[in-house]
């Protein structure tokens, strides 16, 4: 099921936060990618299908420096095979020893399109990749090759990243708090349910900030606080 534009759409206006508590009223705990931060604090909401890449632990004898002139190796298939639109998701073993990719290749990704890159292990030239504007998260910044220790292995298969389930399809969200997975066959409604959630969210926050208290407001208890709200939409146009 793809991506529609207005679920894109609306998730780009939504948190992490928020979209963990819709998932969490649907028994979906461990969505959460753990331990991956943004490359840059100013770089742009990341909303896209995953497409995946799995590494496994290296063997020497199969992970030689010769392997990247094949064109069929599986880190740069990935790269010229992810589709425009797509956040490019890495399983690397929780594993920053050994970089996941560099600047070069995550240009390339820009380039063709792709909506943004995730790895729960590390990026080599870190602070290149921050500069370019695009959605990049990682665990930390790491130079080597990921000859040392990792071995690309599967293209778009089921992985773990973080400790999260991803599977291809499955729609990412990211933002300044990390990333998390919401499975495809409820990325709709959760969208819409969380879009929902943030405008009653930032009804909430202004009056909090005008010195409300919380009692009957947050959550809810109150009937009142749902008339205000509704009064509060119809001006705000949302």
């Amino acid at each position: 099921m793809a991506l529609k534009p207005e679920t894109r759409d609306k998730l780009k206006t939504i948190s992490t936060a928020t979209v963990a508590t819709a998932l969490f009223k649907r028994g979906f705990r461990n969505q959460f990618i753990q331990d991956v931060h943004p490359l840059s604090p100013v770089q742009p909401v990341l909303v896209g299908e995953a497409f995946t890449l799995r590494y496994m632990p290296a063997r020497e004898d199969l992970n030689q420096l010769a392997v990247f002139r094949d064109r069929g190796h599986p880190q740069r298939k990935a790269i010229e095979d992810c589709p425009p639109g797509a956040v490019m998701v890495m399983d690397s073993r929780k594993d920053a020893r050994a970089a996941s990719a560099g600047s070069i290749l995550v240009t390339r990704l820009m380039k063709r399109g792709v909506a943004g890159v995730v790895t729960d292990g590390g990026f080599r030239d870190s602070a290149e990749i921050a500069r370019l504007g695009f959605p990049a998260y990682h665990h930390r910044p790491s130079a080597p090759t990921n000859l040392t220790l990792h071995q690309a292995i599967d293209i778009n298969v089921p992985i773990g990243c973080g400790d999260a389930p991803v599977f291809p399809g499955d729609v990412i969200l990211g933002d300044s708090d990390g990333v998390i997975v919401i499975p495809a066959n409820i990325a709709d409604e959760v969208a819409e349910e969380a879009y929902e959630m943030t405008a009653f969210e930032d009804f909430v926050t202004e009056q909090v900030t005008g010195g409300m208290g919380i009692y009957g407001l947050y959550p809810a208890t109150n009937e009142q606080t749902m008339v205000d709200f509704a009064a509060w939409r119809k001006i705000k146009g949302r």
